[in-house]
C-alpha cells in the first residue's frame, strides 16, 4: 500500500496514527447519509465535528475583529482589566479546555467500546456550534 503516515493531534490529549492514501489508492468517499459500519459513523461524526470547527474559526475571526475594534476605537476604560480583545482570548482558552473535558467525560458513556469516539466526536460538534452562535451574538452585541 502507498501512502503516507503522520501523527494527528485531536485537541483532548489522544494522538492517532493515520494512513493517508495516495489519490491512487484512496478509499471510496464516506456516506455519511447512510453509514453501514461503526467505523463510517465513528468517520462521520468526526467529519461533523471538523465542519463545526472550521465554522467556528471562522466566527472566531470575525468576532475577534469586532474585539480588536473595541479596543482600538478606546472603549476600554483604563480600569486594570483587560481589553476587549484579551478578555475574549482568555474566555476561548478557557472554553476550549471546557470542550475537551467535558467531550472525554461524555465519550466516557462508551468507554473503551467501538462507539467512544463518535460518542466524542457529537458531543465537539454540539458544543462546538454553541460556541459558534455565542461569538456571533457577542460579535452583533458591539455593532452599532
Amino acid at each position: 500500500m502507498t501512502g503516507r503516515t503522520g501523527i494527528a493531534f485531536l485537541g483532548f490529549g489522544f494522538f492517532a496514527i493515520l494512513s493517508v492514501p495516495d489519490a491512487a489508492t484512496a478509499a471510496p468517499a464516506l456516506k455519511c447519509h447512510d453509514p453501514q459500519t461503526q467505523m463510517e459513523i465513528n468517520l462521520c461524526a468526526a467529519e461533523d465535528a471538523r465542519k463545526a470547527d472550521a465554522e467556528l474559526n471562522r466566527q472566531w475571526s470575525a468576532t475577534a475583529a469586532v474585539m480588536h475594534a473595541q479596543d482600538k476605537a478606546g472603549y476600554a476604560p483604563r480600569d486594570g482589566r483587560p481589553g476587549y480583545y484579551a478578555a475574549l482570548l482568555e474566555a476561548q482558552r478557557a472554553w476550549i479546555r471546557f470542550r475537551d473535558l467535558e467531550c472525554r467525560a461524555q465519550g466516557y458513556a462508551m468507554r473503551g467500546g467501538s462507539a467512544e469516539p463518535m460518542m466524542i466526536s457529537g458531543c465537539l460538534a454540539e458544543v462546538t456550534r454553541a460556541r459558534t452562535k455565542q461569538l456571533k451574538d457577542m460579535a452583533a452585541n458591539y455593532r452599532h
